[in-house]
């Protein structure tokens, strides 16, 4: 069965530029970057938009559903501290964005192109909260 990693994985540390979107994981909502000029969704977090070059860029909230785009499952983690077997993924969100996250709660031969999946959060450290996605039955 594929579950969330314990806590105490390696984790990235926020900047300034990430620091809304790691805020809104610890309080248990996905936030995306859209700009408010263009109305483009960014592929990661910045201070310019890569469509209009634009600086109005707001956080938008997500409704935290999507469909499996593409995921592998790995059986030999990059470290130690990581409990496999866990299943990185791409999901192709509804608001029409991509999120790269681990899915949880089946097992690894029942992920499927198109997949319909749910966000949740689970704790990484003290400072960090992950997203995974869990199947929706």
């Amino acid at each position: 069965m594929l579950h969330p990693q314990p806590p105490g994985i390696p984790v990235g540390v926020p900047s300034a530029i990430t620091q809304p979107y790691w805020d809104a994981c610890r309080e248990g909502r996905l936030v995306f970057q859209r700009c408010d000029d263009c109305g483009l969704i960014l592929e990661r977090p910045s201070t310019v938009c890569g469509g209009c070059i634009g600086r109005s860029l707001s956080w938008q909230p997500s409704a935290g559903r999507g469909a499996l785009y593409s995921w592998t499952v790995v059986w030999r983690p990059q470290h130690p501290t990581f409990e496999v077997p866990y299943a990185p993924a791409i999901v192709a969100m509804d608001e029409g964005w991509y999120h790269i996250a681990s899915v949880v709660g089946c097992e690894p031969d029942e992920l499927a192109p198109g997949m319909p999946l749910a966000v949740e959060f689970h704790p990484a450290s003290a400072e960090i909260t992950l997203p995974y996605y869990r199947p929706v039955r």
